[in-house]
C-alpha cells in the first residue's frame, strides 16, 4: 500500500540559551539526524573564527553591507551583540513556510522574541546549563574568551536566564544526547498538533 504524505503546515523553531550552554552543538546534532530540517544561517559582521565556514556557520558581511540590508528591511530580526551585528534573513523563513519545512533558528532572547512577534506560531525552546557553576566552568574553558569578556558573558547569561518563563519549553542540557532527543520530541509533538494540520491540502478532491 502506498504511503500517503500527511500535509502539515511549516514549523519555525527557535533555540536560545546563554553563551556556553550548548545550543549550537545540540542544534548541529539534531540537524545531522534530520537532514529534512532547514537551518537558518545568520548574517554577522564579526570576524570569522578558525574552522568556521562562510555560508554554513554564518554569512559573514561587512558593516556597510549589513546596514544596507537593514535599510532594505531584509531581516526578520537583528541585534548588536558584544559590538558585532547579527541578523536573521526573512528569505529563509519565507522559503521554509512556502516549502512547509521545519526551520531551526539559534538566536538570543531578543531575537527569539522578535521572531515570536512576527511569527506567533513559532516555537521557542530555552536551554539551560546544569547550573550556574557549570556555566562558569564552560566559559573558562573557552580559550577565545579573555577574563573581562568572560565576566561580560556571565553577566549577560544571568540576564538571559531570567527570561526562561517566556519560552514555550525549557530544557536543562545536562546530557547532550538526552537533550537532542528532547528537542526531537518537542518538534515531533508540535508538528502533530491539530493547528498545524493543513486540511485544505489533505481534502483536495473531496
Amino acid at each position: 500500500m502506498a504511503k500517503i504524505a500527511v500535509k502539515r503546515k511549516p514549523l519555525l523553531v527557535v533555540i536560545s540559551s546563554p553563551s556556553g550552554a550548548g545550543k549550537t552543538t545540540v542544534c548541529k546534532k539534531v540537524l545531522k539526524r534530520h537532514p529534512e530540517y532547514l537551518y537558518s544561517v545568520s548574517f554577522t559582521t564579526r570576524e570569522k573564527r578558525k574552522g568556521e565556514v562562510d555560508g554554513k556557520d554564518y554569512h559573514f558581511v561587512g558593516g556597510k553591507e549589513f546596514e544596507k540590508m537593514i535599510k532594505r528591511k531584509e531581516f526578520a530580526e537583528w541585534a548588536c551583540v558584544y559590538g558585532d551585528y547579527y541578523g536573521t534573513s526573512k528569505k529563509v523563513i519565507e522559503w521554509a513556510k512556502k516549502e512547509k519545512k521545519t526551520l531551526i533558528m539559534v538566536l538570543d532572547v531578543q531575537g527569539a522574541f522578535a521572531i515570536k512577534r512576527l511569527y506567533p506560531e513559532s516555537v521557542l525552546i530555552f536551554m539551560l546549563p546544569p547550573s550556574l557553576e557549570e556555566l562558569k566552568k564552560r566559559l573558562k574553558k573557552r580559550a577565545t574568551d579573555k577574563r573581562e569578556d568572560m565576566k561580560k558573558r556571565l553577566k549577560s547569561a544571568v540576564k538571559e536566564i531570567s527570561f526562561w518563563s517566556n519560552y514555550d519549553y525549557v530544557l536543562v542540557n545536562e546530557n547532550l544526547n538526552q537533550t537532542v532527543k528532547e528537542v526531537e520530541n518537542i518538534i515531533s509533538v508540535e508538528k502533530n498538533k491539530s493547528k498545524r494540520f493543513d486540511f485544505n491540502l489533505w481534502g483536495k478532491g473531496l
